[in-house]
């Protein structure tokens, strides 16, 4: 998981970014020239879920509001080192999802991100049921009839986006920008196509029924959803 991260002060800087690496988040510094570009970019496919962890400084206000304006639908998480109620109600009114006191653990922070996502994807729980298989979003491995399906690091990111949007088609350039969009090895995007042929053959396998539960739909991406007599059964848990 990808996530943005304004803190300008070095100290603080380098002990978050190594609480997030620990919970295998991928902390993309930026700098307060970031607020002041083409937040627009922001709204691509894939983008959209990369949340925004944004320490106090005299100009969140404005940050938060820049974001908004650009039409960002990311999560933003706004960072104080103390508890100040009439600030912390201000951030939210301005479009901040979240005000947490510093330090914070990067489990709980996993965990506030999850449920900001999960909800924003239209799941209020924790989990989502398609069919035969039973997807979590807080990191644990996907259930099919019954048995866990076991993930990669790398396959789980992918599945995630599927679920996170079953039942509608999702772009290989989308899922490729939500996993590999900021790393600084970037792979082919060929090797989407490779991931999604791994998780459908473990998905399918456990199956019972024998349904494909990912589909590839040419020219436009891929979509993950329950056989057509199932469709009654998808929705959260």
């Amino acid at each position: 998981m990808h996530i943005y991260l304004y803190e300008p002060r070095a100290d603080r800087l380098n002990g978050l970014m190594a609480e997030l690496r620990s919970a295998k988040m991928k902390p993309v510094p930026i700098q307060a020239t970031f607020f002041r570009g083409e937040l627009g970019l922001l709204n691509r496919g894939g983008h959209e879920d990369r949340p925004f962890l944004i320490a106090e400084n005299p100009e969140l206000m404005e940050q938060i509001t820049a974001l908004r304006t650009a039409g960002c639908s990311n999560p933003i998480m706004v960072m104080r080192d103390f508890r100040n109620s009439r600030d912390t109600a201000a951030a939210l009114d301005a479009g901040a999802d979240d005000d947490l006191v510093i330090p914070v653990k990067s489990i709980e922070l996993k965990a506030r991100i999850n449920s900001i996502l999960r909800r924003s994807h239209g799941h209020s729980a924790e989990s989502i049921e398609v069919g035969e298989v039973i997807a979590y979003f807080d990191g644990r491995d996907p259930e099919v009839s019954g048995a866990t399906v076991k993930l990669s690091r790398r396959e789980h990111a992918i599945f995630q986006q599927l679920v996170l949007n079953a039942g509608r088609v999702v772009s290989k350039g989308s899922i490729y920008d939500a996993v590999y969009g900021m790393s600084e090895d970037q792979p082919f995007d060929k090797v989407i196509d490779v991931y999604i042929c791994k998780i459908r053959k473990k998905i399918d396998q456990a199956a019972e029924s024998g349904h494909n539960y990912i589909e590839t739909v040419h020219g436009r991406g891929y979509k993950f959803s329950a056989a057509a007599d199932e469709m009654g059964r998808v929705g959260g848990m």
